[in-house]
């Protein structure tokens, strides 16, 4: 079923021993950024397809892996010919669905929260998930001088990116799994769930302020780099150690007026995807660089190097684990029972998928029928 192979073989979880650059890759409440790169610029002399220009949205984060460098690298605009990428960066998710509702974006690279909320409130009417982008990269880091077991953090100060982003329900379901309460909307309770910008984490955690974070990467790398611990690696707790952190969604509008586009864009991605794994290193490198046009300096190798390693690049959206989140959000009381019925539409991708001789993925049952 999946078409995933990871950038390296993941290393075993040690219980003593993941979205993002700025922000989660589900975070909220920033803007969106305009740039300039080189995979925006359509070719003279291409054959344009039905729109002349296509605006995809993604964040500086190591989990948006397959837009950063697919952008960097120009193999999506390869496959768009002389059909204009307009990026867009965002560090938040509502501020991207905001736009894609809104009809300032076409194509995004977001986290499963904002897919499903954003699917959700518009009554399954603004977006699709057309493609998976990767899997992992979320871990629980923490002081070893404060925390040392698990069950030490009970009573302990512990950050997410956001209420009710995909980093925050997977950790008030994990604290219910221990028996623990806590209180969803305050984040009172046995553990205190501070709810923290991703960007100023670091220095919360250097300051004591906070005594571990529940975050994607590169956070999570930025916090061991500090003096932290990785605790545990959330791919253990997901059966085969998958679970999606980032999808491809489209404006339903777009897809419909212009289903070459999206075609073309998802060849883009999953010929990103295959450079990616055949190429780690490589795909490393111009990721980072891609990171240092965004924020001004790449990322230290004692941080990319780890954070690098715990994503997985996939072209399966794995369903069936968004299904689960949508689960974990509705058991920690943050949103009512969802109807996810058709928030997938794989036709395209499947068929790219067929034509490039790779298997096929699964919407597991939440297809457009």
């Amino acid at each position: 079923m999946s078409a995933a192979r990871p950038l390296t073989t993941l290393r075993a979880i040690a219980v003593t021993a993941t979205l993002p650059l700025l922000l989660t890759a589900c975070g909220y409440g920033s803007e969106a950024k305009k740039e300039d790169d080189k995979g925006k610029v359509a070719a003279a002399g291409d054959t344009k397809l039905s729109a002349s220009e296509v605006r995809i949205g993604y964040f500086p984060n190591l989990t948006h892996a397959t837009a950063l460098v697919g952008l960097q690298e120009g193999l999506i605009q390869k496959e768009l010919g002389a059909t204009a990428i307009k990026p867009q960066s965002f560090n938040a998710g509502p501020s991207e669905i905001e736009a894609l509702n809104g009809g300032s974006l076409d194509i995004g690279f977001i986290g499963p929260s904002p897919s499903i909320n954003g699917y959700v409130k518009s009554k399954g009417s603004n977006l699709k998930i057309i493609s998976g982008s990767a899997s992992g990269g979320v871990k629980l880091v923490v002081n070893p001088d404060k925390i040392k077991t698990l069950d030490d953090l009970k009573g302990k100060k512990i950050a997410t990116p956001q209420k009710g982003n995909t980093q925050d329900v997977a950790f008030l379901n994990w604290i219910s799994e221990k028996g623990w309460t806590v209180d969803p909307e305050s984040g009172k309770g046995d553990v205190s769930v501070v709810r923290t910008d991703n960007k100023v984490t670091p220095d919360a955690f250097k300051q004591g302020s906070i005594d571990g974070a529940w975050v994607p990467e590169p956070t999570a790398s930025k916090l061991v780099s500090d003096g932290g611990s990785v605790l545990l690696d959330e791919t253990a707790l997901w059966p085969d150690k998958k679970f999606v952190i980032t999808n491809i969604i489209v404006s339903q509008k777009f897809l419909k007026e212009h289903p070459d586009v999206v075609e073309a864009v998802l060849k883009g991605t999953v010929k990103t995807n295959e450079w990616i794994n055949a190429n780690p290193d490589k795909a490393k490198a111009s990721a980072n660089a891609k990171l240092e046009a965004e924020g001004g300096k790449p990322l230290d190798a004692k941080i990319i190097d780890p954070a690098w390693t715990s994503i997985l690049v996939t072209d399966d959206p794995l369903a069936d684990t968004l299904k689960k989140q949508a689960d974990y959000a509705v058991k920690a009381k943050l949103i009512e029972q969802p109807d996810l019925a058709g928030i997938y539409d794989l036709t395209l991708l499947n068929k790219v998928l067929k034509a490039a001789g790779k298997p096929e993925v699964s919407d597991a049952g939440l297809g457009t029928k």
